[in-house]
């Protein structure tokens, strides 16, 4: 019965929104509402899927993408192991405050978090005028609208991702191993290098993939933090959605994305497997 349910929702939820994305993906667009025809409604060929590499705008897009959400994934992963080895030194009642502020962040809206950061990078913001008011420096830095924000918001939203499943396996592991390696002499970082990381291996890889596919599709923090030339996945498929009204050209760069994504989810899988 439980896995009736769980299979219908899963059907309702997942597999019918991605039949229809997959469904427009092979239209053809059309001045309308939807504004596509379906392909057995017209004689019109599907161009949506030679479009996406014809002239490397679609592909250079999901590249960029690619590469803020490794980066994001990577970054997050490196800053939760102290993070979560740190509240885990400190006392037992502690903890759970430590973790509840880590992901306190959760509790407010996602466009009022980004708000936040405008509001302390720009040129007027909370940064310059604390630099500026200390003496280093002159004119505003221009901060906003730049690669180090982008990154910031990246890291400030995808970082508890990373920080709860790490801190679990890291709550729960066997600290003996990591006891005897001290007993035997080891330093600290060759005790982390050589017993703990191997040990939270599972979990890490885990974390990473969590960032890494919501990262890879991220559009809100690119387009409020990011700069104009940082044209990403996301913000290329909302680009066709609603300015440019190509349903199926946006639902051909979706799928396409999905596909990609796809591929580290399945390895990952096989790798548990083994």
């Amino acid at each position: 019965m439980i896995r009736t349910g769980a299979a219908g929702w899963l059907a309702l939820l997942v597999a019918a929104p991605l039949l229809v994305v997959l469904l427009v993906a092979f239209a053809v667009p059309h001045d309308g509402l939807p504004p596509f025809l379906l392909p057995w409604l017209t004689d019109a060929p599907n161009e949506s899927w030679s479009l996406l590499t014809a002239d490397g705008f679609f592909l250079g897009a999901l590249m960029r993408s690619l590469w803020l959400a490794l980066l994001t994934a990577a970054l997050c992963v490196a800053l939760s192991y102290p993070m979560a080895l740190g509240i885990l030194r400190a006392v037992p009642r502690a903890r759970p405050w430590l973790v509840g502020v880590c992901v306190l962040p959760f509790a407010i809206g996602f466009v009022l978090r980004m708000g936040a950061w405008i509001g302390l990078l720009r040129d007027s913001g909370l940064v310059n005028r604390a630099l500026m008011a200390a003496g280093i420096i002159i004119d505003p830095l221009p901060m906003l609208h730049a690669w180090p924000a982008l990154m910031a918001g990246m890291l400030h939203s995808y970082l508890p991702f990373a920080l709860l499943p790490l801190y679990a396996a890291l709550a729960a592991r066997d600290r003996a191993p990591e006891e005897a390696a001290a007993d035997l002499g080891a330093a600290p970082f060759t005790v982390f290098r050589t017993v703990t990381l191997p040990a939270s291996a599972a979990a890490a890889g885990a974390a990473f993939l969590l960032v890494f596919i919501p990262a890879a599709g991220e559009f809100v923090v690119p387009e409020l933090l990011g700069p104009p030339d940082a044209l990403l996945a996301g913000r290329a498929i909302w680009q066709e959605f609603f300015q440019s009204r190509d349903w199926p050209l946006a639902a051909a760069a979706s799928v396409a994305l999905l596909g990609v994504l796809l591929a580290p989810i399945m390895l990952w899988q096989r790798l548990e497997r083994r």
